[in-house]
């Protein structure tokens, strides 16, 4: 028997960062019992499959095409299909599935399809991304391609791997710093450690089902718990040409929030702006239940039906969304939010205006 929604974990990284590897290592843990597995090839030759150690019905491999274009609705179909063999008893129990992206997908469109489709955000529940990144080829990999930058922004957990294979410190402390200027938010992992497992690895989301449990502070990231109001984030000095189109920053208002700001907020964002949203994440307070906190989730254009938690965890309340972004306008976002919070700068229209005339402010 399986409780739904049943969480799923997407597993990217770029060519040859190891992604097979650790998936056959992580699939030798009984904690992964009753769980399938979707890899996608590129090209008309599978081969990771092939390297996958437990090949069996709960495995299911995609070889039709790129997993980030040409496949994305046998995906949904895949999942669905899981869903049917589960409640047709074909499958007795599944307790979590992995999507493994080609290396070369962006890993946007995938998030998309769990998180869009109307059936399947009743059944799966997006847990996390993990994202693995080739130590020794890491940085020149970052230089030459966006898709490696954007696998690490939109990831909850990064893996290291093949870091005992480089031999210089400093650029692999580099590589570290780097890695975590793109994505202050998320946990750094080392593939050869020992603790980097299914418990390190997994359960990366805000609020599981099964144990009513949540974690706000750490499903935001900690890092983001220094950023401030007067919209200064992490600056990237290192140079790199696709590293300074990612920005990473919070946008925090103390105190309760009417639902129809934050959903015009959202709307008016997603449509002027939503294909340079890599990933968004929020906890709001609302005006209308403020002893419930909402969360969001967002990829592109692509929002997550929004859930109400049972109460604040931590006691804290108040309005924060961490975005990371690609070649977004930041000032249009921070005036864009400072009015539907009723903050408005100078010669900037408040939220009544804005709810008369979306178009009021500039930077679309």
């Amino acid at each position: 028997m399986s409780s739904f929604p049943i969480p799923v974990s997407v597993l990217t990284g770029f060519l040859g960062a190891g992604k097979t590897t650790l998936l056959n290592r992580l699939l030798k843990d009984p904690a992964l019992a009753d769980t399938a597995v979707i890899i996608n090839e590129f090209g008309e030759v599978a081969i990771d499959h092939l390297l996958v150690e437990q090949a069996s019905d709960g495995i299911i491999q995609l070889s039709d095409g790129c997993l980030c274009c040409t496949v994305r609705g046998e995906l949904v179909d895949t999942l669905a299909d899981l869903v049917d063999r589960l409640q047709t008893g074909r499958i007795a129990r599944l307790a979590r599935v992995i999507v493994e992206t080609t290396g070369l997908a962006d890993p946007a469109p995938v998030l998309q399809s769990i998180m869009a489709h109307p059936a399947l955000v009743q059944a799966f529940r997006l847990d996390g991304v993990i994202t693995l990144v080739d130590a020794v080829n890491g940085n020149a990999t970052l230089d030459a391609h966006v898709e490696a930058v954007k696998q690490v922004a939109v990831a909850d957990r990064i893996v290291l791997s093949k870091a005992d294979m480089v031999t210089d410190p400093h650029e692999l402390e580099t590589l570290r710093v780097r890695l975590l200027q793109i994505n202050p938010g998320a946990d750094l992992l080392d593939a050869a450690d020992t603790k980097t497992g299914v418990a390190a690895l997994f359960d990366c989301g805000l609020y599981n089902p099964a144990t009513k449990s949540a974690d706000v502070r750490r499903w935001l990231g900690e890092a983001h718990d220094h950023d401030h109001h007067d919209g200064h984030d992490h600056e990237y000095d290192h140079g790199h040409r696709h590293d300074q189109r990612v920005r990473s920053y919070s946008l925090v208002h103390d105190g309760p929030v009417p639902f129809s700001a934050i959903e015009m907020f959202l709307d008016l964002l997603r449509s002027a702006h939503g294909e340079h949203l890599l990933r968004m994440k929020g906890v709001i307070e609302l005006s209308e239940d403020p002893l419930r906190p909402l969360v969001i989730h967002g990829v592109q254009k692509i929002l997550h039906p929004p859930v109400q938690l049972p109460s604040w965890p931590d006691g804290q309340r108040g309005t924060r969304l961490v975005l990371i972004t690609l070649d977004m306008p930041e000032d249009y976002v921070r005036r864009l939010f400072a009015a539907f919070t009723n903050r408005p700068s100078i010669d900037t229209p408040d939220r009544a205006a804005l709810e008369n005339n979306p178009l009021a402010i500039a930077g679309r």
